[in-house]
């Protein structure tokens, strides 16, 4: 009797998801929301030290695992990328090398400016790609949804290693491109939203991706300036509106079977947490320590939830499974 093959005996490995590099923007997200906690709340850094330690970790297994994916079953690979919906998480695995650029910058330069100068021009290369492929190719309206951000996203994300590395003129570059196409894909999302069918259940998750464009946008803007200008206040309030309409909406949300796709409530909610203890730190406006502990705490709560969920998921086999329609 022939053995099987690898592919056959793994059958689970064709439905490793590239939206699974999400786990790595949400850990790392919050870990960094803690680190900055750490200076302005003043609370113990171990936290933020195991978090970040995790994340690199997760990402490591998860690239790993991706990377044995696309040597046994290339084709499926290929169909993610090609996939009108699948194919904006691809940016993600370079957000999360990005992130974690940040958060070695406190404890190694070289290590840092090694991962940030690989996530911005992957980050680069992945932008190109799929904005030349929005342009070329016909597109349903329907396909449409928060998702499309997350090749946006990256691009601000690069001033907050960027700058404290000196290079603010790419950082500059790379915010300008995260800024302008955010606006036309905010407006083009929006319409779909308001006027189209509702998104799918599986997807509803990516409407807190909503968030992160503001509040990533401030974090950078503020350290390109160096400072708090009403613009940058425009896009904190911004960020923290879209926050608390998606809060407004926890009903809908608690309705949504868990998914892969649960990891969109995490990464946002990071970046408002970190945006609004950024904005704390510099305007030191009354009220706002309140405010932070909270978004701290249901951060926390959230992300650490979805990781349970997810682990749950693995433990018992539903996690690698055929998507549903």
């Amino acid at each position: 009797m022939s053995e099987p093959s690898p592919a056959s005996s793994a059958p689970w490995l064709a439905h490793v998801p590239v939206p699974l590099f999400a786990v790595v923007m949400g850990v790392c997200g919050l870990g960094l929301a803690w680190r900055k906690a750490h200076v302005v709340l003043h609370v113990p850094k171990e936290f933020s030290n195991a978090a970040l330690l995790f994340a690199a970790s997760v990402f490591v297994a998860i690239a790993l695992l991706y990377a044995l994916k696309a040597a046994r079953h290339p084709a499926a690979v290929a169909e993610e990328f090609h996939h009108p919906i699948r194919a904006n998480f691809f940016p993600a695995i370079s957000i999360s090398i990005l992130l974690l650029s940040k958060a070695a910058l406190s404890l190694d330069g070289p290590w840092a400016l090694l991962l940030w100068a690989c996530g911005a021009s992957i980050h680069l290369a992945f932008t190109l790609i799929l904005i030349q492929r929005w342009i070329v190719d016909n597109h349903d309206i329907r396909h449409s949804n928060p998702a499309w951000f997350i090749p946006v996203v990256g691009n601000i994300l690069v001033p907050l290693t960027g700058v404290p590395l000196g290079f603010t003129e790419i950082s500059w570059f790379f915010f300008a491109i995260g800024f302008g196409f955010w606006v036309v894909l905010f407006t083009i999302v929006f319409y779909r939203i308001v006027f189209h069918d509702q998104l799918a259940a599986k997807f509803m998750p990516t409407l807190f991706i909503l968030i992160a464009p503001p509040s990533i946008g401030f974090i950078s803007y503020v350290g390109l300036i160096d400072g708090v200008d009403p613009f940058a206040r425009i896009l904190y309030y911004l960020g923290l509106f879209l926050g608390l309409l998606v809060l407004t909406m926890a009903r809908q949300f608690l309705r949504v079977p868990f998914a892969v796709s649960w990891w969109a409530y995490t990464f946002p909610l990071d970046a408002l947490t970190i945006a609004t203890l950024e904005y704390h730190e510099r305007i030191g406006a009354d009220g706002m320590a309140p405010i932070c502990w909270t978004a701290l705490g249901l951060t926390t709560l959230i992300v650490l939830g979805v990781l349970g969920r997810t682990l749950a998921a693995l433990a018992s086999g539903c996690l690698f499974v055929p998507e549903k329609a």
